[in-house]
């Protein structure tokens, strides 16, 4: 600068040659500067979404004339452009999704706020390096609703769960069910007077009862089990 007045004249690194009293030199870093600011926005259905952010700057090196004389030095840069810029794109950026989608689509909500934020910072000569989302978080009273949303289908997919279990275990019992009945069909084409007598001769030991009733006097054994010679 001469006598404070702020020069097209740029210096380098290096040594250079001042006149005293007549110049004067501010220094200003045009190395990359890290800025961490952490946001409140809403998205587009109106839910609470607090945002930290890490953005890493620098001031174009030669530009650090005008940026001096029309802005001031690094914190000024910081407290009037840097923040205010960072808190603006956030909230255009997140206002155009909704709060499902800033955590489904952060890719793609992160590529927003780089490609809104680069083209304002560039019109104050400021190159953005990097920018990072390092946390999103929304209201507890969201939390609440996604924590209420996921049981609720939990549950729809445990009434599903017993619905179809139910149908099974009713479907098997029909089955089985057809099964005895076919089985009864079987057994009774099957089944003759001579399997029958059969099944009666290998049950028998042979013995008669030794007290006869009137009844039993009656009975004539070899009609029953029909033998004969």
């Amino acid at each position: 600068m001469q006598f404070g007045e702020v020069q097209e004249t740029i210096l380098g690194e290096g040594l250079h040659i001042i006149i005293p009293i007549v110049n004067t030199v501010k220094k200003l870093s045009v190395q990359v500067q890290k800025q961490d600011i952490t946001t409140e926005a809403l998205s587009k259905d109106l839910q609470d979404v607090f945002t930290e952010v890490a953005i890493n700057w620098h001031i174009i090196p030669k530009e650090v004339n005008t940026i001096f004389q029309q802005l001031g030095d690094i914190q000024q840069v910081i407290d009037k452009i840097i923040n205010p810029a960072v808190e603006e794109v956030l909230k255009a950026n997140m206002a155009n999704y909704t709060a499902e989608e800033i955590i489904t689509k952060r890719g793609e909500v992160k590529a927003g706020v780089d490609n809104l934020l680069t083209t304002r910072l560039a019109n104050y000569h400021i190159a953005v390096d990097d920018i990072s989302l390092v946390n999103i978080h929304f209201s507890a009273r969201f939390g609440e609703a996604v924590e209420a949303k996921q049981i609720a289908e939990q549950e729809v997919k445990r009434a599903e769960f017993v619905a179809l279990k139910a149908i099974k275990e009713a479907e098997a019992k029909v089955n089985l069910a057809k099964g005895e009945t076919e089985a009864q069909r079987l057994i009774q084409q099957t089944l003759t007077s001579d399997i029958l007598q059969k099944h009666f001769i290998d049950k028998w030991n042979g013995n008669l009862p030794n007290i006869l009733t009137t009844e039993a006097i009656k009975f004539d054994a070899s009609k029953f089990l029909n033998i004969t010679e």
